[in-house]
Order: C-alpha cells, then structure tokens, then sequence
C-alpha cells in the first residue's frame, strides 16, 4: 500500500502553439488508504489524469509520485497500480476465473494453484464465485463490473484507478454499487482515484473530492466542505442537485442591488467586502423558505412556475416578476400550486457571495469541520 501524490501535473496534446492543454498544473495528494473522486463536465481533464497516473499518457511536466519513488518513467506494467475501466474490457472467450487470473498469469511468478487459489479467494469476497465458470456474455452488467473489480484485487496493487465503473448501470443497482465498493475499499485499505461526473458519486464515496474544469483544479476537499465551502462559483454551482441558486448583483452600501431583490447585509459581512463592488449571491434550494416557513425581513415575493415532487421532498420551480427564475426544495406534501403567488426567504447565515469578475468565493455559510482540508498549491 503507499500514498498518492500529483505534483504540478500537465499534459499538453501536440506542440508549440497549436498544442491543446488538457491537464494544467494539477496538485493533490491522496494519502495512503485514502478514497480520492476526480469529479467534473465531460472534457475537464479527469479521465486524462487518471491515465497519466496509471502510465497510459505521458506527461507533458509535473510529477507522480506513489510511495517514495516518482513513477514519471515507470511503464504501466511496473507501477503496482490496477485500473477498473468503464467497459469493463473482460476477454468475451475467457471464463470468470480466466478473466481474473490472466493477470497473475502474465505479470507473477504465482503459480497456477496459487492464482486459483487468490482468485476464488476474491471471488468469494466479491460474492461470485458460483459464477467462476460462466463467461462474460452470460453475466448481468453488475455481475460484469464485479468480475472487472475482482480482476484488479487480486493484483494485490499499490493504488486501484476506478475510470466510471458504474456508469453502464441502471440506477437502482448503481447506487447498490457504490454501497459496496465503499466497503470493499474500506476493507482492502488500498488508496483509491476514481473519475465519475456523476456528482453523488463523488459526495457519497470520496474521502476527499478533486473538483476539475477544463483542465484546472478548482477544489480539493472532503464532499461537506466542497459543498458548504465551495471556493468559486465553478464548484458552487457544479457541486449540489439541484444545483446553487444564483443572482447577479452589485454592492450599495450594507445592502446588495439585483434586478429582483435588494438584500440586506448583516454589519459583520458588509465591513468585509469592497464598497460598490459586483457580486454574485448564492443560495441553495434547500436553505430557500417559501410561504408558510417564509419568515424576517429577508422576505419576498415571487410566483410558482412548476412544482416536481419527488416522494421525500419537492423540487418548485419559482420566479420573480423581472422573470429571475430559481429553485427551491421543500419537504412533504406540497402545500402551494402552480401559479400560486408565495412569499420566499434568503436566511442570512446561508447565502454565499462571490465576486463576480474573478468568480472566488468571498462568503461562504461557516461551518466547522473535524477533518483538515486539502490546499490546492499555487
């Protein structure tokens, strides 16, 4: 087992200036037995990070280090690493036992009982070893995707790569899915790097969450601190579903000036920001109180568009009469209709500002959190 560390990490596709950055200075550290979830938009970069760390890309600068040696020259074949892939990539004429001992068979001096021995040893813990003698097209797309984890365990590695592995899932056994590679990561202790844009992945699974957007780091954070803490308006808005309630505004004072609303600051929050500034207050859906619970001065009005229940909660979908739409969720049987006028209410302790040129985050709700937070390095 050993630690995982990216250092400045860059790929570059093709030269000079035609050559396309995919992965710009990325550093994070994932420490040894630690869960790490790439997460992102298609085109972000993860996907190119995680084959940079399992040797597939080469890498443009920066360095990868697992354990105490940089791995930067070190084949794929010679990193200890095991990649679980999106497709699955099973050998369609191999039996289960086949497919999981292949590379034992390739890449070990094991000998064959002993490799029969390691792989129905995990396939028992993977729960399928009544299927060691069926082959791939035989199999369920969950029995498929155990039979591709178990192939990386029994390599015993340094660090498992996870590139979507759930992702061809229907999304009841999906979220079956995540339950159990979050035991069986627990279980086996072995440092893990798994890509997904699905955000609740990335929330439910990761000890810590690496947020990317076109090739940059934007955040790296247990999910409660990239969630409450977001450090610009990229991963507020990107983290969270649905997603964070935006409205452009300027600063007037101890009051701020949207096309909507005027909002009014506590003294506290309006001594630390710039006089006559641009800003952008956030809200999440579920810190929005509409009618009933609506209630102080940071009340207002606006209309019911749609309304989406959803069995636990209710998505209702407002606007304001300038046309600002936005969202919020409220638990229960929903007491408002469509077209229904409502009061709506921003408590102060939950909005987030930032501003609105650069996008950083110059408010965030305060919480406090036991566990340290990852720096991003300049």
């Amino acid at each position: 087992m050993a630690g995982l560390e990216l250092n400045d990490v860059t790929k570059v596709y093709g030269d000079g200036d035609s050559g396309v950055v995919a992965v710009e200075d990325v550093s994070v550290e994932v420490p040894d037995g630690d869960f790490l979830v790439l997460v992102g938009p298609s085109g972000c970069g993860k996907s190119t990070t995680l084959r940079m760390i399992a040797g597939l890309e080469t890498i443009t600068d920066g360095e990868i280090g697992l354990g105490d040696r940089t791995i930067n020259e070190v084949s794929a074949q010679d990193r200890d690493i095991a990649m679980v892939f999106q497709s699955y990539a099973l050998y369609p004429h191999k039996t289960v036992r086949d497919n999981m001992g292949f590379g034992l068979e390739e890449s070990t001096e094991l000998s064959s009982a002993e490799i029969a021995e390691t792989v129905e040893d995990t396939a028992a813990l993977m729960g399928i070893d009544d299927l060691l003698d069926r082959k791939p097209g035989e199999l369920s797309g969950g029995q498929q995707q155990r039979v591709a984890l178990g192939r990386a365990i029994v390599r015993d590695p340094d660090v498992f790569l996870m590139d979507e592995p759930l992702s061809n899932l229907d999304a009841k056994l999906r979220a079956e899915m995540r339950t159990e590679l979050q035991h069986l990561q627990e279980r086996l202790g072995v440092t893990t790097v798994y890509v997904t844009h699905d955000q609740t992945e990335a929330m439910t699974m990761g000890d810590q969450i690496a947020v990317l957007n076109e090739g940059e780091l934007q955040q790296v954070g247990t999910p409660l601190e990239c969630y409450h803490e977001p450090n610009n308006l990229f991963v507020a808005g990107f983290i969270g579903e649905p997603s964070m309630n935006f409205f452009d505004g300027h600063l007037e004072g101890d009051r701020i000036a949207t096309d909507a609303f005027d909002y009014s600051l506590d003294p506290a929050t309006s001594d630390d920001l710039e006089d006559e500034s641009d800003l952008v207050l956030g809200v999440r859906p579920e810190d929005i109180r509409v009618d009933e619970a609506a209630a102080g001065e940071q009340r207002f009005s606006a209309t019911v568009d749609v309304i989406e229940p959803m069995g636990n909660e209710n998505l209702v979908h407002l606007r304001f009469d300038d046309g600002t739409e936005f969202t919020a969720t409220t638990e229960g049987i929903p007491n408002v209709s469509d077209g229904d006028r409502v009061d709506v209410a921003f408590p102060t302790n939950a909005i987030h500002l930032f501003d609105a040129e650069s996008g950083a985050a110059v408010k965030n709700r305060q919480l406090s959190f036991t566990e340290s937070t990852t720096e991003i390095r300049p």
